[in-house]
């Protein structure tokens, strides 16, 4: 388990673009046969994530987060961001499709990770938790639909959420996916900041040949990463995020911190900027 430790925004302006991705992004994120996790000490989330590629992957505990099984005091969510897969739980197997959410409350103890079609690919998404929720699993379009954005601005786009304070019930994860629409780059504009919660992106559907360009940094001093296909993003509370892409995408959002309102934003219009 990689570490990665909190910042601030004072550090910014003076960093480079390696630094800054080396902070900031997790380009490897999957790797076939392995569970691959970062601990960032920004709400001291995990993520990470498991290919099992045709085998069968466990996730236990590790000595970073100092405890016997990997949820003895965390919660997870996990989206499938490959081919059907399934998840095995406390002896209880749920099947993912691509897209599909499955959330695992603080104590489940044994958790494995297999293929169906040996293209899985689970995004996990950790945070601490002080109690337990039981166990949800949602597919693609059996949450909370949203249709947001206009073609003309170049943000049509539907959002899906899944854990969410009127959805699937959590400590303090906040999770969902993000389809643009064919033609559609902008992820989401105005930008925004919510300075209660850490918030990462991960960034799947992404032709090989395409990028996203990541918008970070306070509105005053913006920076940007350049992001490729399954590659994530952390976006610290101080640090606005908006993204636009050479081809339309698909997005993980998940948010962990100070309370669950979805809606708790604040706008950083474009005109603000620099």
């Amino acid at each position: 388990m990689e570490q990665r430790y909190a910042t601030n925004p004072e550090q910014i302006p003076g960093w480079t673009t390696e630094q800054l991705r080396q902070q900031y992004l997790l380009p490897e994120l999957f790797a076939p046969g392995e569970i691959r996790l970062t601990y960032t000490h920004h709400d001291r989330i995990v993520l990470g994530g498991a290919e099992p590629a045709g085998g069968v992957l466990e996730l236990t505990g590790y000595p970073e987060i100092r405890s016997e099984t990997f949820l003895e005091h965390r919660e997870l969510g996990v989206i499938n961001v490959g081919g059907t897969g399934t998840v095995t739980a406390d002896g209880e197997t749920h099947t993912l499709v691509q897209g599909a959410c499955l959330y695992l409350g603080r104590g489940v103890r044994d958790v494995a990770f297999a293929d169906a079609d040996g293209a899985a690919q689970f995004y996990l998404f950790s945070a601490p938790a002080h109690t337990t929720h039981p166990t949800a699993l949602v597919s693609p379009g059996e949450g909370t639909v949203r249709e947001l954005g206009d073609q003309s601005t170049s943000n049509r786009r539907t959002l899906n959420q899944y854990i969410h304070e009127s959805g699937i019930r959590s400590c303090q994860i906040v999770m969902g996916v993000t389809q643009l629409h064919e033609g559609s780059m902008w992820n989401t504009m105005p930008a925004h900041t919510h300075d209660r919660r850490t918030e990462c992106y991960l960034y799947f559907d992404l032709p090989e040949d395409a990028r996203v360009i990541h918008l970070m940094g306070e509105r005053q001093e913006t920076r940007h990463l350049v992001v490729g296909d399954r590659q994530a993003v952390i976006s610290p509370s101080w640090s606005l995020h908006s993204g636009v892409g050479t081809a339309a995408y698909s997005f993980v959002w998940a948010m962990a911190g100070e309370n669950q309102a979805f809606d708790d934003m604040d706008a950083a219009p474009v005109t603000e900027l620099r």
